[in-house]
């Protein structure tokens, strides 16, 4: 018989129930619990009540909006979007800038160039484009706007391009490269920026 020592077994009783209750269930358990998205009522019918769903949830302090020195030789109203930090500015006057967290590409997704915004929407619907349909066979072909489209609250739309700067329904993958090229912002972030830019706003991606 396996003889276990007083200590040690006091030590795994002690173990067994915080296990029991922490709502881990292996790995798989793990991730759902630190990253997964948290419980929330969303209907499309009201897509503003979003704006406090999302301001209630916890990220990095990093990623808060704040005006912070930057210095640059861009001029004011220029956005610098930094992917390998995972920050967006907006320059401003004076050796500042206007600094939000963001999320970015994924490996293999990442680019970079200067562009300009041509196109703003708020609550944008969402059509999946033909290659991201090849890598997800299971997206749906066209989304309304509202609080279930990944696309968020505001949109601002780069050039040519395939590439948006958008809000998320998933405000807790701010600081992470989790996209398929596309910027991410909170929804209050996005619409704080929305608000400060104009079409034509030069867009520089590093």
């Amino acid at each position: 018989m396996i003889r276990i020592a007083p200590a040690l077994l006091a030590s795994l009783l002690l173990i067994a129930p915080a296990q029991a209750q922490s709502g881990y269930r292996g790995y798989r358990g793990y991730l759902d619990a630190m990253f997964g998205a948290p419980a929330a009522t969303q209907t499309p019918q009201t897509p503003e009540h979003l704006r406090p769903y999302q301001a209630g949830q916890t990220i990095n302090p990093a990623y808060l909006r704040q005006v912070v020195s930057y210095a640059t030789s861009e001029a004011p109203g220029t956005l610098v979007v930094d992917t390998e930090q995972h920050f967006l500015f907006l320059v401003l006057d004076g050796g500042k800038a206007m600094r939000y967290g963001i999320g970015v590409a994924r490996v293999g997704f990442e680019w970079s160039g200067t562009h300009r915004v041509t196109r703003k929407a708020e609550w944008p619907s969402w059509t999946p484009p033909a290659e991201m349909h090849a890598r997800q066979p299971g997206l749906p072909r066209f989304m309304e706007g509202g609080p279930n489209n990944p696309m968020g609250a505001r949109a601002l739309y780069l050039g040519s391009t395939l590439y948006r700067i958008h809000g998320t329904n998933e405000p807790w993958t701010i600081g992470r490269s989790v996209s398929s090229g596309c910027i991410r912002m909170t929804n209050e972030d996005v619409i704080d920026l929305y608000e400060r830019v104009p079409v034509g706003t030069k867009v520089i991606v590093i």
